[in-house]
């Protein structure tokens, strides 16, 4: 036996924490792959639309939360994270979400009205309407104490930079700051 004799001629402490190396080693390839976050897909938005994400993208915060921002794969400037294991994602310049047209209405936060829906999981999706551009936000179960807690730290951004569709103020939030 040619093998059973290599590893006889090594010297003991290599042959003791070899194997417990390799495990060590798979284990943090294994965890690694797991532990990836998915791709998000950016939105294709108007022209229109792609600049005021733009915009709203440079205006976001680089923390939310105590969660830095650690935006997806692909790169875009319509697409951003935070880190809050489980990541709340935003994609702004999609199309309008159909829950946007149920009865069912979200919360109006910094005078900013928002949709939402539950996303099966335990967590909530969330679109700002009467926007000229449509912001969703995802929010998975677990991500922070109450599922709204981080809408308050976008407000100031997107309402500088996505303005509200001409003649389309919300007297729910705020008169007519919607």
């Amino acid at each position: 036996m040619p093998s059973r004799d290599l590893l006889n001629r090594l010297p003991a402490p290599v042959r003791w924490l070899a194997p417990p190396a390799v495990l060590l080693a798979l284990t943090a390839g294994l965890v690694a792959f797991w532990s990836g976050e998915p791709d998000v897909t950016p939105p294709t938005p108007s022209a229109q639309a792609a600049e005021y994400c733009r915009a709203l993208d440079a205006k976001l915060p680089g923390e939310v939360l105590g969660h830095p921002r650690k935006d997806p794969s692909p790169a875009s400037p319509y697409t951003a994270a935070w880190a809050s294991s489980p990541r709340t994602v935003m994609t702004c310049g999609g199309d309008r979400p159909d829950y946007l047209n149920s009865d069912r209405k979200g919360p109006c936060i910094d005078e900013v009205s928002w949709g939402l829906n539950e996303d099966g999981q335990g967590g909530y999706w969330f679109a700002t309407g009467l926007r000229k551009a449509y912001v969703e936000v995802h929010v998975p179960a677990g991500a922070y104490g109450n599922y709204a807690d981080p809408l308050s730290s976008f407000a100031d951004a997107i309402r500088s930079t996505v303005p509200i569709i001409d003649g389309q103020a919300d007297s729910d939030c705020f008169g007519a700051n919607a």
